[in-house]
């Protein structure tokens, strides 16, 4: 097992993540959204964070304004006074995640850092909420991840880049890997965050599953909206999935006696 523990981590059962606050129940991203998904129990939610051309930090998945909200425009090159003018499905404004941090104290938070500029923000955010063992850091970049964990500093949880995925499938297939795995171990990495499959390669099998426990590695699973996937994965031994169908998951744990809701659940 992995030498240190990481707060973010220490949960009973299955961790259970509202993906975008739970973007099949609701405006993704959201402050509603995010309210549901702790109203229903959710102890953890899934967002991404993005920052304005001024530095404002944002918790919001795409880089442009476009698909979800009804103004245009990248969120990099625009400043927070234009971007907060934008509202998601024409309704919701875009939240601050130094908000979210700072709102749900009892929350924890797995972060997906979409951009180098959301960086120093995402770390300032942090300190100022003292949420350091409420958060996971993840990104589809191994370079931000390696700069955003420098940023927030080696005790904060975070999840294997890109380059650490393909490594665990790698050892996970074949014998071949000792060497491999050993370097994935002592990095301390503490969990992979992984779809099902990518690009006609199976990913989440039983063997990368039992491969990371190995190592003491824990197994997320993105993101799992159908109740019947979720009952297989779980019958796989995964440690956590990510959804945006947030009843059906919760109906899913629950019936499993695996279901252990936030004390700010409604």
């Amino acid at each position: 097992m992995l030498s240190r523990r990481f707060a973010f981590l220490d949960h009973p059962g299955p961790l259970a993540f509202a993906h975008r606050g739970g973007a099949a129940e609701g405006a993704e991203n959201s402050a509603a959204a995010f309210e549901q998904a702790v109203r229903l129990g959710y102890r953890y939610l899934e967002t991404d964070a993005h920052a304005t051309a001024d530095g404002v930090l944002l918790a919001f998945h795409d880089h442009t304004l476009d698909r979800v909200t009804d103004r245009r425009g990248r969120i990099s090159e625009l400043p927070y006074s234009a971007v907060r003018q934008a509202r998601i499905d024409g309704v919701h404004e875009i939240p601050l995640l130094e908000d979210l941090l700072g709102g749900y104290p009892e929350i924890r938070f797995n972060i997906d850092v979409k951009e180098a500029a959301a960086i120093a923000p995402l770390a300032e955010a942090v300190r100022r909420t003292a949420a350091y063992d409420r958060i996971c850091l993840t990104s589809f970049s191994d370079e931000r991840l390696v700069l955003a964990r420098a940023a927030l500093g080696g005790e904060v949880c975070s999840a294997l880049g890109p380059r650490g995925v393909a490594a665990l499938r790698a050892a996970a297939a074949t014998s071949g890997y000792g060497r491999l795995l050993a370097r994935l171990k002592r990095a301390g990495v503490p969990c992979a965050q992984v779809p099902v499959g990518f690009r006609g390669l199976k990913v989440t099998t039983q063997s990368l599953i039992r491969t990371a426990h190995a190592i003491g590695m824990q197994v997320h699973v993105w993101t799992i909206n159908d109740p019947v996937r979720m009952e297989h994965l779980l019958d796989l031994g995964v440690d956590g999935i990510m959804t945006d169908n947030v009843t059906g998951l919760r109906d899913v744990l629950e019936r499993r006696g695996l279901w252990h809701p936030g004390r700010m659940a409604a």
